[in-house]
């Protein structure tokens, strides 16, 4: 298996949201590049969220950080210019072992977290009422679409589309989260006084 594999860790964990979705093409919104209309569903997009008067420049970098309860791992994707590719150099020695057991829920909290304090996004996600919203991976080299997207077969947008679901069920008032006490452990090593704005 994969270690940084996802799927196994839905299967075992989140079995009610191990499955392939399939949505018709023309009823969907779609995330691509930040930069695209619906660029601010991303992950990426940079919407800034407040955790612990600590300041991130968006979900993805907030998502990736709660993989570690670690100060060394914690300040290098704090500081990193692309905290994903930075988490995954950390993960194999630093990934905290509940993790795959916490991972839809720490997904859930940074959406949550930037439904809240995100104002543009609130109503970007609004503006996606009646449509399905699906991360489009069409263009990714893979073959088929990872855990968090789909890709296109036809007319229909077919994968697992999780970051999709997600954001459908936070627009829809369904989205609960549990996490462990201490899930954001990783904050105390970023004193907002030690740290360039």
């Amino acid at each position: 298996m994969n270690f940084y594999s996802v799927a196994p860790f839905i299967q075992q964990y989140y079995p009610a949201y191990y499955s392939i979705e399939t949505y018709p093409a023309d009823r969907c919104v779609c995330i691509r590049k930040v930069s695209d209309e619906w660029g601010i569903l991303g992950n990426f997009a940079r919407t800034r969220i407040f955790i612990n008067n600590v300041a991130f420049k968006n979900s993805e970098q907030l998502f990736q950080l709660m993989k570690f309860t670690d100060e060394e791992p914690v300040k290098a994707v704090y500081q990193a210019a692309n905290p994903k590719y930075t988490a995954k150099y950390w993960e194999k020695t630093h990934r905290r072992s509940d993790w795959g057991s916490i991972i839809v829920d720490a997904m859930k909290f940074c959406l949550s977290k930037k439904y809240e304090q995100s104002e543009e996004f609130r109503f970007a996600l609004s503006q996606t009422k009646d449509l399905f919203i699906v991360e489009d991976q069409t263009s990714f080299p893979k073959k088929t679409a990872d855990t968090w997207g789909v890709k296109l077969v036809g007319n229909n947008f077919v994968g697992p589309n999780l970051l999709g679901r997600l954001l459908m069920e936070l627009r829809n008032g369904q989205l609960n989260f549990t996490l462990p006490d201490n899930a954001l452990k990783f904050t105390e090593y970023l004193n907002p006084r030690q740290r360039s704005t």
